[in-house]
């Protein structure tokens, strides 16, 4: 698994090695981090192990199906994009998908072209917005300068002390645990232990802590969330 920082991560959930291959190549062409699984298993392995920020994945699959894995996420509080492939679109089908928790469809045979349109839509909804931007109240967050500025006030913060705001404020009130964010900001082959990330935490608290609009919580056993208070 390789995860890329400041690159979205998008798992395919795919049991077709070959489809499976082709849309991480388009993917990977436009900039993305694709990661591929075959099975619910496989996919719910990789959501243990690191962050996604939208989901593609097949209905049909060897064991529990796409909705299956939708409902599992949607239970457990996943607000993660998801996309459904199916090999034909039914308003049945579309119905069921919908109440398990789907954001979009997409009939086989994959068109690699519509797959980006419809990703990058999703992507958009989800607020990951393509300027690259954050805004609370009066605080903005600029990913490629990596300042936060508030009114008159600006602060360029280092690297990894941004991009661990940056993904927290991206997705408000959702638990990260340690290793989560240690995998997605330091890297998988990173030296670096869970002890970095509290300390960059801290870090990021004492910065911020006059600041009214967003906070930082520790939720014990679990990890970090990002509150906004606009």
């Amino acid at each position: 698994m390789r995860v890329v920082t400041g690159v979205l991560t998008i798992l395919v959930v795919e049991d077709d090695a070959n489809l499976g291959k082709l849309m991480e190549a388009v993917l990977r062409d436009e900039r993305f981090n694709p990661i591929l699984a075959g099975n619910v298993q496989e996919a719910l392995d990789v959501l243990e192990l690191c962050h996604v920020d939208m989901i593609i994945t097949d209905i049909m699959l060897p064991g529990a199906d796409g909705y299956s894995l939708t409902e599992q996420l949607r239970s457990a509080g996943y607000e993660t994009p998801i996309l459904m492939v199916t090999a034909k679109e039914t308003a049945a089908d579309k119905r069921k998908g919908f109440l398990a928790g789907t954001d979009d469809y997409m009939v086989k045979p994959i068109d690699t072209e519509e797959m980006l349109l419809r990703v990058k839509a999703l992507l958009r909804r989800a607020k990951i917005v393509s300027d690259r931007k954050i805004s609370i109240g009066k605080v903005t967050l600029n990913y490629d300068a990596k300042t936060v500025t508030r009114g008159e006030e600006r602060i360029t913060l280092p690297q990894k002390e941004f991009l661990l705001l940056y993904k927290l404020l991206s997705y408000p009130d959702i638990i990260f645990t340690r290793l989560q964010l240690l995998d997605e900001i330091w890297g998988a082959d990173s030296d670096s232990d869970h002890h970095t990330v509290s300390v960059h935490i801290s870090r990021l608290r004492e910065r911020f802590y006059k600041w009214t609009e967003f906070t930082i919580e520790t939720v014990r056993g679990l990890g970090y969330r990002a509150v906004k208070h606009e």
